[in-house]
């Protein structure tokens, strides 16, 4: 595989409530941008819930998710000579519901599933007042909770990528001075995993700027050897591979050659 393979494996589109344009909108924009992979990864329902769209700004319904399966498939089949569609999808983290989840992927042939933490002791990350008047013990312990988290869903065998691993610092950029080794040991257990993290480039549109992992993250898993891949996070069709290049040479100046990519669960390693 050469090194010009340019792909984009984190893109949502208007049935999670909170993105803009339809799935043929964000191909299209990856076609027009030089793209030979476009992964669609919308969110996941909340599978676990007895209604079926508890919160319809955040993810789609377990009424659409099927829809939304076959959409991508036959667009898949549809684009086929002009680029390759992948079926993704962005899947919440619940250490407890996993079964519940596998259960509804093991139904469809997904070429890979992002596991990303949104929740930290049943709180958004994003939420902005979360850190208010915590100590700094306290805030070092939320730290700490969310890289257990993380490192429970690279142990769990049911993702292939795993979403924006320091995106608690989104609208909380001091998250990222909290100091602990929770960092450090989590890098160590995803490198024993065959999961690679993703270089998203949604971090940029966040109160903390720049991407998701921030460079010295992405340094310490060079050293521990975990694998890499590229999400813009892309919630409007504009966005589709943002910063794709300027991505690709951030990850050779850090040491990286090669940075994944995925078909039918499995990851295969390009030259960066």
């Amino acid at each position: 595989m050469n090194s010009d393979l340019k792909f984009d494996f984190h893109t949502h589109h208007e049935r999670c409530g909170h993105a803009r344009g339809k799935i043929r909108d964000y191909i299209e924009t990856a076609i027009a941008n030089g793209l030979d992979m476009i992964g669609i990864a919308d969110h996941t329902p909340y599978f676990s819930s007895e209604e079926d769209q508890p919160y319809p700004r955040i993810a789609m319904g377990k009424s659409h998710f099927a829809q939304y399966v076959s959409e991508v498939l036959q667009l898949k089949k549809e684009y086929e000579q002009r680029i390759e569609v992948l079926l993704g999808i962005e899947s919440d983290f619940f250490p407890e519901q996993l079964d519940i989840y596998r259960q509804y992927f093991d139904r469809y042939p997904f070429d890979y599933i992002i596991g990303s933490v949104h929740h930290v002791d049943g709180i958004s990350i994003f939420k902005k007042g979360r850190w208010e008047g915590l100590s700094n013990k306290e805030k070092q312990k939320t730290k700490e909770t969310y890289y257990k988290l993380i490192e429970q869903s690279a142990r769990s065998g049911m993702y292939q990528i795993l979403g924006h691993i320091d995106a608690m610092k989104g609208f909380y950029p001091a998250f990222s001075s909290i100091q602990t080794e929770a960092v450090e040991h989590t890098l160590k257990v995803i490198a024993e995993h065959d999961i690679a993290i993703e270089v998203n480039t949604s971090g940029k549109t966040k109160d903390s700027g720049g991407w998701y992992p921030a460079d010295e993250i992405l340094e310490r898993a060079l050293f521990y050897g975990v694998k890499v891949t590229f999400g813009s996070d892309a919630h409007d069709p504009e966005r589709v591979g943002d910063d794709f290049d300027k991505v690709r040479q951030r990850l050779r100046e850090i040491g990286y050659q090669k940075w994944a990519y995925f078909r039918e669960k499995n990851m295969f390693l390009a030259p960066l």
